[in-house]
């Protein structure tokens, strides 16, 4: 039984709602489509979306399709933020236009081009806010600037999700020799 699928989504005022063979979810920020599989039904009344599925075998179906429709009206509503911070001494990243250009202890800096509908800001060279209306694009795209340079549990350095808890090792200690 899908507990997740059951919960009525509420319409946030501005967004618009075209059902078809896939969901057209229209707002301030943007256009997101969502699919919709064989036997979910979506209902729309007074403010609320409902989605329903016809037999239990759907309820995976159901769960996800609820989920889907719920971030793409929040995308095109208030849209979504991801943070990142970047740590180490020399480490720093800077944006122009859609070219974000990143010095992060290589040879050479590693620039990234940065899709439609995502924005990144940048405070002090290293705290990073990626947004955008498209929930997936902007985990993606925080994802890919996370590997970059992931970070070290030995040295604390490379790029982090803010709130990221890194569990430091020790290194190796000197003078301990096996016979």
């Amino acid at each position: 039984m899908s507990r997740v699928g059951k919960k009525p989504v509420p319409l946030p005022k501005g967004v618009k709602i075209t059902i078809g063979p896939e969901m057209l979810v229209e707002g301030p920020k943007g256009k997101l489509h969502v699919p919709i599989p064989q036997g979910i039904q979506v209902r729309q009344t007074d403010g609320i979306l409902e989605i329903l599925r016809d037999s239990d075998q759907r309820a995976a179906l159901h769960g996800l399709t609820r989920a889907l429709a719920a971030a793409a009206i929040q995308g095109v509503s208030t849209g979504f933020t991801r943070e990142l911070d970047i740590t180490g001494t020399g480490y720093r990243a800077d944006v122009k236009g859609k070219v974000a250009t990143f010095t992060l202890g290589y040879s050479h800096p590693i620039e990234v081009l940065l899709p439609d509908g995502v924005d990144l800001k940048i405070d002090k060279q290293t705290h990073l806010v990626l947004s955008g209306y498209d929930k997936q694009m902007v985990g993606q795209v925080a994802a890919n600037i996370r590997s970059l340079r992931p970070p070290d549990p030995y040295k604390n350095k490379g790029v982090r999700y803010t709130g990221e808890l890194l569990r430091k090792k020790a290194g190796k200690t000197a003078g301990a020799t096996a016979k």
